[in-house]
């Protein structure tokens, strides 16, 4: 068992046990019944009708969400695709659905099945008295038949979507963190980072909104906006980090004033705490499209910022420079480390993807707060303590603080999925720290604390 905790693998990437521990406790807490609204179940209903030996009218009905209207999206165009025929699409409530009922049958228009999913097939209108009423005031309407997705008893948790999801709430944190990282490797802390995201991310609404065209602006003038905003948190950063080394002060002190101080120029460029909209669809996209294997785009720009990060950090000597520094600053200076060239470089970093997480944050959002983004730095810091990098410098692996960042964010979605309740989910979060913590400081004992 000693060798065992004291394995390389363990002490840097144990936290992935803990990881696995709670997707296997919030699978089975969640097991249901699933309806599913996806494109798969869209093609087999597709399939369905297109098995059918006669041509068939077709009326697609669903409520007003956004994967409703997506499967419906898919029905039509795979109906139409063959030589059935789509009457018409009906994206709303029972009113809207009978509207439609009522001019189909007036037009003399048969249908033949309704597809629809299963909150929708529960309307009364498409229950079979519902139907039964329907043929008798429109005799043309015909036998209407209701066809659905199957359901199915699966865990909430583990369905693709909802891990998708999963993945895309933990993206910001998880972004912001790789910075942290750095910065914590090196023995420092930077609590600036939850308003220089909400900077960032007024500057880039404002930029976008009033420089860019507004609602229709072109790409290169979304990309100068990006990295307008992300070049200001940038320099914010490396203004901590000449304070912390040039000037000597503590870093927390730094990082403290430079959090009011990007605060209250988010709230300058802002205009105040009213929120800064952003209209355009382009920018928009930025964060809620999905262009690659349908996984949202934040997870796939974190998950390439990672493999940047984890070659930076194991493959260069920058990389080794941080641990050197973190570990030893005045050793690492006497063997002709540029100490404080590597330390402002970290907290440089550290701006620069907090600058990052605020393009995307108001990209997905479709707006900016000055007063968004509170409390984020400690949400930050905590994915990388869980992690398992150490508090006291020189020690961590930038892939342990994607799996601390997975791990809270697992935590924090399992606990709604489960109707925890919010100051239980409080007492559990700040447990989750302490025992991390508590885990570094005995690592760092060679766990001799256990042996007593």
């Amino acid at each position: 068992m000693k060798k065992l905790l004291q394995s390389p693998f363990v002490s840097n990437y144990g936290m992935i046990f803990v990881l696995l521990l709670l997707c296997a406790y919030f699978s089975l807490a969640t097991i249901d019944q699933q309806n599913p609204v996806t494109p798969q179940a869209a093609r087999k209903i597709v399939a369905f009708i297109a098995a059918q030996p006669t041509v068939k009218n077709v009326l697609v009905v669903v409520p007003r969400g956004v994967e409703d209207r997506r499967f419906a999206e898919a029905v039509r165009q795979g109906i139409e695709q063959g030589p059935h025929k789509v009457v018409g699409v009906v994206v709303g409530d029972p009113a809207m659905t009978r509207v439609e009922f009522v001019r189909l049958g007036a037009a003399g228009t048969t249908v033949d099945f309704v597809v629809t999913q299963y909150a929708a097939a529960k309307w009364d209108l498409l229950l079979p008295a519902g139907r039964q009423k329907l043929q008798q005031e429109y005799p043309s309407l015909g036998a209407i038949d209701v066809v659905k997705p199957n359901s199915y008893t699966w865990p909430t948790f583990l369905t693709p979507q909802h891990l998708l999801t999963v993945a895309n709430q933990t993206a910001l944190t998880g972004i912001v963190a790789i910075g942290m990282t750095m910065v914590i490797i090196t023995a420092g802390i930077d609590l600036s980072v939850g308003s220089l995201i909400a900077l960032s991310g007024v500057v880039v609404a404002t930029l976008v909104g009033r420089m860019a065209g507004e609602s229709d602006p072109t790409l290169v003038s979304l990309i100068l906006c990006g990295m307008v905003a992300v070049s200001v948190c940038a320099l914010l950063g490396a203004g901590s980090g000449l304070l912390a080394t040039w000037f000597e002060v503590p870093a927390f002190i730094v990082t403290l004033g430079v959090m009011q101080i990007a605060r209250g120029l988010a709230h300058k460029v802002a205009g105040g705490s009213k929120p800064v909209r952003v209209d355009s669809e382009m920018f928009h996209e930025l964060s809620a499209g999905n262009a690659i294997l349908g996984i949202p785009n934040p997870v796939i720009v974190m998950l390439l910022l990672y493999l940047a990060a984890h070659v930076l950090m194991s493959r260069t000597t920058l990389g080794r420079y941080l641990y050197a520094v973190g570990g030893n600053p005045e050793a690492a200076r006497l063997s002709g480390v540029p100490v404080k060239v590597v330390v402002v470089f970290a907290y440089a970093m550290c701006g620069a993807l907090a600058g990052l997480g605020g393009v995307l944050d108001a990209s997905l959002f479709r707006t900016a707060r000055a007063s968004g983004a509170m409390g984020y730095e400690l949400q930050i810091i905590a994915a990388v303590v869980v992690g398992g990098t150490s508090l006291a410098g020189g020690q961590g692996k930038v892939l342990g603080t994607l799996i601390g960042a997975l791990i809270l964010g697992v935590i924090s979605d399992g606990m709604r999925l489960t109707d925890v309740a919010y100051d239980t989910q409080l007492i559990v979060f700040g447990s989750v720290i302490v025992v991390a913590v508590l885990v570094d400081k005995l690592k760092s004992r060679d766990w001799r604390m256990l042996r007593g």
